[in-house]
């Protein structure tokens, strides 16, 4: 996900050489004939960067783009992308990090450390404050608790930091599949 500006130009020119690679790889009729495995398999794995590339920054002039007036609806499959809810909303409002954090009662520094750390080290306290200063209204919204197959012994750290890996390991394979 892009988050800032600086992100939007680096991914933009990413973007751009991803593009330029792909020409070129076109071109190259030597490779194409001597490995056409690999010829394709070097064309896919750019064609797919690319792609993901071009989703992200559609997504971010999407929502710097919005109408600020208009309410944007954002949806949440996981409660493990509440955080970019918070971020995508704090965009679409155009409000700047300090602007969320006088209206969240927190620092400006929080704020960016949240964002940065995808508010892994943010009290729930503190996101209830962004929620509110954001002004996010949650829709009917259904917690699924399955009792029969609910866990019985305590999850262990290295249990948890797992699923944690596992989480962030799903975004990336989604950004680059």
């Amino acid at each position: 996900m892009i988050k800032n500006e600086k992100e939007y130009e680096y991914s933009q020119e990413c973007a751009r050489n991803f593009e330029y690679s792909l020409r070129a790889l076109e071109q190259d009729e030597e490779l194409k004939k001597k490995d056409p495995e690999g010829w394709q398999l070097s064309g896919d794995v750019k064609q797919s960067h690319l792609m993901a590339l071009q989703t992200e920054i559609a997504e971010y002039d999407r929502l710097t783009s919005h109408d600020s007036d208009t309410p944007i609806v954002l949806t949440l499959d996981d409660i493990d992308y509440l955080p970019q809810i918070l971020i995508k909303a704090r965009m679409a409002a155009k409000l700047s990090q300090k602007e969320l954090a006088d209206l969240a009662g927190l620092k400006e520094e929080q704020i960016k450390r949240y964002e940065d750390n995808d508010y892994e080290d943010a009290s729930f306290l503190d996101v209830r404050f962004v929620i509110d200063a954001l002004d996010i209204k949650i829709k009917k919204c259904e917690f699924l608790v399955p009792l029969d197959t609910l866990r019985r012994t305590p999850v262990t750290k290295e249990e948890l930091l797992s699923s944690t890996h596992r989480f962030h390991s799903q975004k990336y394979q989604r950004m680059i599949g």
